[in-house]
């Protein structure tokens, strides 16, 4: 049975959005056939704003403006640590911690030379150039992987001695067992482990 173009055409517009895959797309598609007009036209303005969005000019998170409002909280500057993260989604995670109090720099990656991925596609130097004498900490927030491990090496050298840097801990999740994880996980949470 042939689908009428403009449902093949908005199912292809969702198959691009990452984890949806042909058969959620054209679900979805076809319930937002049974909305009105009205929620239509919304639903694709909310859409079409998304080209308007900004990134912040000192840290890189979504913003409406030239800089975000972590970046404007003078609290959060005046606290003087930077937490460096990948993306903006492990940023949202931190700060639903609600335990970090500074600003944030997001990379957009980590270095990859295989990929083409290097310092100047991740913008270390911006980071680099906002260490000032406000800042005293840097967390390194990034995954742990080879690359990871790489791009806070690389950071790291490019620092001056007296910031302190730190890397986030990893290793066993909360309410994990021994006996299911993997080799890797525990020799990381071996590498972090802590006195008592």
């Amino acid at each position: 049975m042939e689908l009428p173009e403009k449902i093949n055409n908005s199912v292809d517009a969702f198959g691009r959005i990452q984890g949806v895959g042909a058969k959620t797309a054209l679900r979805q598609v076809l319930s937002m056939c049974k909305w009105n007009k009205s929620e239509l036209e919304s639903f694709s303005d909310a859409i079409f704003e998304l080209s308007k969005l900004n990134t912040c000019e000192i840290c890189g998170f979504y913003t409406d403006e030239k800089k975000c409002s972590i970046c404007l909280d003078e609290k959060r500057t005046s606290f003087g640590t930077i937490c460096v993260v990948e993306s903006i989604i492990d940023c949202l995670a931190i700060e639903r911690s609600r335990n970090f109090h500074g600003t944030f720099h997001v990379l957009g990656g980590v270095l990859n030379p295989l990929m083409g991925i290097g310092p100047d596609e991740l913008g270390i130097d911006v980071l680099i150039n906002r260490i000032d004498d406000s800042v005293q900490g840097l967390i390194l927030a990034v995954n742990p992987s080879v690359e990871g491990d790489a791009t806070c090496s690389f950071i790291r050298d490019k620092l001056p001695e007296r910031v302190q840097v730190d890397r986030i801990g990893f290793g066993i999740p909360m309410g994990g067992s021994l006996e299911y994880l993997d080799a890797q996980t525990i020799t990381k949470a071996l590498e972090n482990r802590k006195k008592m």
